[in-house]
C-alpha cells in the first residue's frame, strides 16, 4: 500500500461518495439498477480519477444489470459530482463491484470449518491417554524417594561433609575449613 491519502483527497472522496449515493437513490431511474450500496470511493492524489466501489443485493444477473445501469448513468453522475465539488477538473468515475462481502463470506466459512475441526480435535484430546508417564520429567523431590537417583553437586558435597570421619582434615573434615593436613 502507499502512503495514506491527504486530507483533501479524503474530503473529495467522501463528497464523491455522498453525491453518487444521492444520485443513485433519487435521480437515476434505471429499472436495471438493483439495490446498490456505495461502500467506498478512492480518489487519486491528483484528483483526476475516482473509483467507486459498490455492492448489489442479489444474484449474478442482478449484479450484471446494475453494472450496465451504472455504466449508462456515468455521465450524468459525473456532471453532478463536478457541480458539487467545484473543482477545476471533474474526476473521471469508474464503478467497480466490491468483492469484500464475498471475500468476507469465504473467510467466515473457513473460520467456521476450522472451529469445527478444532472442536473435533478437542473431543479426541479429552478422551486421550498418555503413551508413557503423564509427567516424564524428574523433579528435585524425586531424589529422596528414589535412592538410585543421581544427586546434584551441592547435595553431593553436603552428604560427603556429614559422613567424613577423616582425621587428616580433608574436605568436609573438622579442621575448620583449612586445606591440607592437621599440623
Amino acid at each position: 500500500m502507499g502512503a495514506p491519502p491527504s486530507p483533501r483527497v479524503r474530503r473529495v472522496a467522501d463528497r464523491v461518495r455522498l453525491v453518487v449515493a444521492e444520485m443513485l437513490s433519487r435521480r437515476v431511474k434505471d429499472p436495471r439498477l438493483g439495490f446498490v450500496t456505495i461502500t467506498d470511493v478512492r480518489v487519486t492524489g491528483d484528483l483526476h480519477h475516482a473509483t467507486v466501489f459498490y455492492t448489489v443485493l442479489g444474484d449474478a444477473a442482478a449484479r450484471a444489470e446494475t453494472a450496465q445501469a451504472l455504466a449508462s448513468a456515468r455521465g450524468l453522475i459525473r456532471s453532478e459530482v463536478g457541480k458539487s465539488l467545484g473543482l477545476r477538473l471533474t474526476p473521471s468515475l469508474e464503478f467497480q463491484l466490491d468483492e469484500l462481502p464475498e471475500g468476507a463470506d469465504r473467510i467466515e466459512s473457513a473460520l467456521r470449518e476450522a472451529a469445527a475441526r478444532d472442536a473435533a480435535v478437542a473431543a479426541l484430546a479429552a478422551t486421550a491417554s498418555y503413551a508413557g508417564e503423564p509427567d516424564p520429567y524428574k523433579h528435585p523431590d524425586d531424589a529422596a524417594l528414589n535412592p538410585g537417583t543421581v544427586l546434584s553437586s551441592q547435595t553431593w558435597g553436603h552428604t560427603l561433609g556429614a559422613d567424613d570421619d577423616d582425621a587428616d582434615g580433608g574436605i568436609g573434615g573438622t579442621d575448620g575449613g583449612r586445606r591440607g593436613g592437621g599440623d
